[in-house]
């Protein structure tokens, strides 16, 4: 597998009928090139949260996937409002969701905490009123 499988999801933003549709298909995805256990877990919840947070926020983004005999490698870009304060949003509990969102189960300011968790490398890149990219790797 040196040369990396790859796989990209387009996410849209305020569309939470599809919430976790792109972590179940990526997800498969993973599960067909045999990764499983820990590595498939802690995966799936990084990319959950992310996507989440896509629907939450931001007008749209994408996640895109690289696959190597090392890592699982995963970029999350959305177009969103930015994060005014990354220090503050790492905290667990920490959230901006509205209303709407908490009252639709979301927004427990659980997302970037647990995704820092379950990833082995994690940056965040934020502009404000440009985008959010989430740089996470996974060894395998």
């Amino acid at each position: 597998m040196s040369q990396g499988y790859k796989f990209s999801f387009p996410v849209k933003g305020d569309n939470f009928d599809d919430a976790g549709k792109a972590s179940v298909e990526i997800k498969r995805f993973l599960k067909g090139l045999g990764i499983t256990g820990d590595v498939l877990r802690r995966t799936a919840i990084a990319i959950y949260e992310s996507e989440v947070n896509i629907i939450s926020y931001a007008r749209q983004g994408n996640i895109n996937i690289c696959v190597t005999d090392a890592s699982i490698l995963i970029n999350i870009r959305d177009n969103g409002p930015g994060i005014t304060d990354i220090e503050q949003a790492m905290k667990q509990g920490y959230s901006t969701a509205d209303d709407h969102i908490r009252e639709m189960g979301f927004g427990a300011g659980m997302g970037l905490f647990n995704i820092k968790n379950c990833s082995d490398d994690f940056e965040i890149l934020s502009e404000v009123n440009r985008g959010t990219l989430l740089k996470i790797s996974i060894n395998r």
